[in-house]
């Protein structure tokens, strides 16, 4: 085992110097454990995406996929691949090299994520797509949660946020998220279904509609910059997570908007519940992420154990149009009058959310 311990630690090692070689700004974050009951069964690998586009990956997931493993006394190697393709799969061969017998990974789009599950089954390793499902990939397993609901509670938050402001015929700009994510395609079917009837009706008009490469925030301010220019008149933002929310209210903000034009979001971030405390942010979606890495971390670590675990349902791949068993876990919309739901489930702390000009807010909302 210590053998084992200091091969996986000089492979770490040559990984963050290829990276660093390459001149990568930042490299890939890993976490690793062993245990001696551990020696029962295989090990598991989990590849994060990136910490940019939602902090989740890492205050959340990270979290609690460790806790999991720990608990269940199995070996597990988790990385972050921080939005770099060429990483991802150079983790990938790693982990598989370093024996982990089960795979997890949230991919950065479904053809590298089909390279990495073909490279796995090749090699005798289990699969499971985490949150993402990687279109044509044939992974064992699929678990996340019912993405286009989340989308629909996307569009209902904003008809309600709207509807409060006794807004007439207001234009709507849609801010997706990355165009090579099957969950932002998920997520506008599921809003889209609820704003069309809106726009065929003449009650809302649609105004600019664009994706953001790789859910980057940065992009996201510059792109709705561009839509405000183009349609100063924007009062409402459909943004698809809680950071391009952010990154279209800085913008209102410059322009004296903010609070005026509701904007939605997703992950119930601590940016994005402050937002919504001060009124700039109308709602968010919280997915309670402990119980997505939990249904997660059961799959793998039975399938560490040689097992074969039943999913409850499964997801039809509309690429390969295969059915992947699948487990999703439901989705809820917050208000200002619901944040404090979001800190008794424990997903934020009252420490983290109710800092500073935020503590008075957080009074007035009812967290404890």
């Amino acid at each position: 085992m210590r053998k084992g311990i200091l091969s996986l630690t000089a492979a770490a090692a040559v990984l963050a110097l290829g990276l660093t070689a390459c001149g990568g700004n930042s490299g890939p974050t890993s976490s690793t454990s062993s245990a001696s009951s551990s020696q029962k069964a295989g090990k598991i690998g989990v590849i994060l995406p990136d910490s940019k586009s939602s902090a989740r990956w890492e205050t959340a997931d990270r979290k609690y996929l460790e806790e999991a493993f720990k608990a269940a006394g199995v070996a597990y190697d988790i990385q972050n691949a921080q939005n770099d393709k060429t990483a991802f799969q150079t983790i990938a061969d790693q982990m598989i090299t370093n024996g982990a017998t089960v795979l997890m990974i949230v991919n950065l789009d479904s053809g590298t994520g089909k390279t990495v599950i073909d490279k796995a089954k090749s090699q005798g390793v289990a699969t499971i797509d985490y949150d993402r499902l990687t279109l044509g990939g044939g992974a064992a397993y699929y678990v996340s949660f019912d993405n286009t609901k989340v989308g629909t509670l996307q569009g209902e938050g904003l008809v309600k946020c709207l509807t409060d402001k006794k807004a007439s015929k207001p234009i709507i700009a849609e801010l997706n998220g990355s165009p090579t994510d099957n969950n932002a395609t998920l997520f506008k079917a599921g809003y889209d279904g609820v704003l069309k009837p809106k726009y065929d009706s003449g009650d809302f008009v649609k105004g600019p509609d664009q994706s953001v490469p790789d859910w980057d925030n940065t992009q996201a301010g510059t792109i709705f910059e561009q839509m405000l220019t183009s349609a100063p008149k924007i009062a409402g933002v459909l943004a698809a997570n809680d950071g391009l929310g952010n990154a279209a209210i800085t913008v209102l903000k410059k322009n004296n908007l903010n609070g005026k034009v509701p904007v939605t979001g997703q992950d119930a971030t601590v940016q994005g519940l402050q937002n919504i405390l001060v009124g700039d942010q109308c709602m968010t979606v919280y997915k309670a992420v402990k119980k997505e890495a939990d249904a997660a971390s059961k799959l793998a670590v039975a399938l560490a154990k040689g097992e074969k675990p039943t999913a409850s349902g499964s997801v039809k791949d509309p690429q390969s149009g295969q059915d992947v068993p699948s487990e999703l876990m439901e989705p809820q919309a917050i208000y200002l009058d619901n944040v404090k739901d979001v800190v008794a489930d424990g997903y934020v702390t009252k420490a983290e959310l109710c800092t500073g000009d935020f503590a008075a807010k957080c009074t007035e909302a009812g967290i404890q």
